[in-house]
């Protein structure tokens, strides 16, 4: 959602950020409904004020044996009873549709986001780690899995495309992967952890700006919940509703979830293999702040997810997303781009992004800054801590041996009892 007064002060301002997105510009509509609106609501206040005069004049008008007036006074009244609940209708049917316009538009970028369509104007901003040099060519993910307990057949003809069955040591590698990541977030880098809701209500999704434009990107169940897309949603609707203390912040919180989507917008991308799946596991990084604190908390979050990189060996870049490329959600959001031998390139595994006040004005989320009577809204970031799958996809190619078998990060080593190499 967006500020009204930053828009009715800076309408060309906004229209600006709007353009920065692709979108076109709203200022005039959305300032338009919100004059109509306000309209009404004067001749509403106006009518009410009038008819509780009118009420009052008709006492002191009996009291005088005036009755002309008091029955003039008192077919004004009747007037206005019925000229209130249309003006009380009007009022709610505008304040709607200005409602669900902001809803649906997306926030503003930051300032120094750069101007971009999609992904090929994104900006490199550093790089970690040397690609590994084989003396044979390295294989996909999808060729090397099936034979350690990837098994793409069985999780297709149980649940159909983009559902995978881990056996065995693919089974232990992927819990191994994901402890290692919650210990790390907790341990090292003061994520509280949680176990949320799999399923939520309208609000909830709502609330994280996957409603109402994305809802083709989710699943719902018969009773008219959500399956999360990602823990993001649970996480960060701990704070809906409420006014937090300013000495609470910052509020860091982590969970490994399973993760639901569609990828309704996804048709034909990375059909084969592990990457992009209807299911997936994933730890997820949100953090509640004061607005002075959101770039201290958006370093501390890209630090901890490059550090679960960083401790399995993984060669990765950090990307800046242009305006074309990020979130609805988003101001400004880096990616983390691990480096894929079998495929040659450089693919997502954790999308950090700073949302400003945008989500806490959708969940109305607060804080009274001390010594002030007002409340602010909080601001909110997230991101992944990683997705486990592409970790394990990101594992079993760059740790590939030339038999087809796969060396154990030493960091995982002893998540997996000890074992140091996955047989074929």
């Amino acid at each position: 959602m967006h500020d009204l007064r930053y828009i009715r002060e800076n309408p060309a301002e906004f229209d600006a950020g709007l353009a920065k997105r692709g979108a076109e510009p709203a200022s005039t509509v959305i300032l338009d409904l919100d004059t109509r609106k306000r309209e009404v609501t004067t001749r509403m206040q106006e009518a009410q004020s009038r008819r509780n005069e009118a009420s009052k004049a008709i006492g002191a008008a009996m009291g005088k044996g005036d009755k002309e007036t008091a029955e003039a006074l008192k077919a004004e009244v009747a007037e206005l009873k019925q000229t209130l609940p249309a003006l009380e209708e009007d009022e709610r049917a505008l304040a709607a549709e200005l409602d669900a316009l902001l809803a649906a538009l997306p926030n503003i970028p930051a300032h120094d986001v750069p101007l971009g369509a999609d992904e090929t104007d994104n900006v490199e901003v550093a790089r970690w780690g040397t690609p590994r040099e084989f003396n044979f060519t390295p294989k996909e993910h999808a060729d090397l899995g099936p034979a350690l307990g990837l098994d793409f057949e069985t999780g297709a003809a149980m649940s159909g495309a983009r559902f995978t069955f881990l056996r065995g040591q693919m089974a232990r590698l992927q819990r191994a992967i994901a402890q290692f990541m919650l210990d790390t977030q907790t341990l090292r880098n003061a994520y509280t952890e949680c176990a949320v809701p799999l399923l939520v209500r309208d609000e909830a999704v709502f609330g994280t700006g996957q409603l109402p434009k994305f809802a083709e990107d989710l699943f719902r169940t018969t009773d008219g919940r959500w399956l999360i897309p990602t823990a993001e949603v649970s996480l960060t609707n701990a704070v809906r509703e409420q006014i937090l203390e300013e000495d609470a912040f910052p509020i860091r919180m982590t969970a490994l979830t399973p993760c639901f989507r569609s990828e309704a917008g996804a048709a034909g991308r990375d059909t084969r293999g592990y990457i992009r799946q209807h299911q997936f596991e994933k730890v997820e990084l949100v953090s509640v702040c004061r607005p002075d604190q959101w770039q201290v908390e958006h370093d501390h979050m890209v630090r901890s997810a490059e550090s679960i990189l960083e401790a399995l060996g993984l060669p990765y870049r950090k990307v800046l997303l242009c305006s074309g490329d990020m979130g609805a959600t988003a101001k400004k959001t880096y990616d983390l781009e691990v480096w894929l031998p079998g495929q040659g390139a450089y693919r997502e595994i954790s999308s950090i992004s700073w949302c400003g006040e945008y989500q806490a004005r959708r969940m109305n989320a607060r804080f009274k800054p001390e010594g002030s009577k007002r409340t602010e809204f909080v601001h909110t970031l997230n991101g992944s801590g990683l997705a486990v799958g592409r970790t394990l996809v990101a594992i079993l190619e760059n740790y590939q041996q030339a038999d087809g078998s796969v060396e154990v990060p030493a960091a995982l080593q002893p998540y997996m009892g000890g074992v140091t190499v996955l047989e074929p």
